[in-house]
């Protein structure tokens, strides 16, 4: 497959790249996630942050396309309720019939949703761009991903089997939302946060605890 032309006259050969220009979202979108990538501090935007607001904008692209002019925090909603696995069946299929019904192809756009790795490939490999903390970001990064990768597995085999369970009367269950988690507690701070919370965050309270 040939590679496409960039906004600025070029060629991309990375997903980030091509969707930029499918969706319209401008040459310049581009330079913002280099800089917010390689920003100093409390400025820097995690890879993975960036690969939501990127998804979140290829959304708001995709329904102003379609004339939905969505209203002040519905792209937020719509986005959660087509991809956090807590959402019931039921609720996202209503969503993507929304979707729908206005001309968006739903299958084409959640293919469209980018991860991190994605962000990353486009910064480094179009962009040219580089961060210090890369490698201790990588590693956090993936091992966020690993264990999210492996809850929503766990929440789709626990769905799936509760939902052939009720349906061959087995057993008795109404609509239902399934929570899956992962918590840690450190025994030092007494403090408490799922993995992803830890994570996020760069540990517990010990720090906060000793300053006290």
């Amino acid at each position: 497959m040939a590679p496409e032309n960039d906004a600025a006259g070029g060629t991309t050969n990375t997903k980030v790249g091509r969707l930029i220009d499918r969706y319209d979202l401008g040459r310049e979108y581009g330079e913002e996630l280099e800089a917010a990538w390689t920003a100093d501090g409390s400025e820097r935007k995690s890879l993975r942050d960036l690969a939501e607001e990127f998804n979140h904008r290829v959304l708001a692209s995709a329904m102003d396309e379609a004339a939905m002019s969505p209203l002040d925090g519905e792209v937020d909603n719509i986005y959660r309720l087509l991809t956090q696995d807590e959402v019931t069946a039921g609720v996202r299929t209503e969503v993507r019939g929304q979707l729908e019904r206005n001309g968006i192809d739903v299958d084409q756009l959640e293919r469209d949703f980018v991860t991190y790795q994605a962000i990353r490939s486009y910064l480094q490999n179009e962009c040219g761009a580089e961060y210090e903390g890369t490698s201790n970001e990588n590693r956090i990064e993936r091992t966020a991903d690993s264990i999210n990768n492996l809850q929503a597995r766990l929440s789709s085999v626990c769905e799936t089997n509760l939902d052939q369970l009720r349906d061959t009367d087995r057993i008795t269950l109404d609509d239902y939302h399934l929570f899956v988690s992962v918590d840690v507690l450190c025994e030092a701070c007494d403090s408490q946060y799922t993995v992803s919370e830890l994570l996020e965050r760069g540990g517990c309270d010990c720090d906060e605890t000793e300053r006290r």
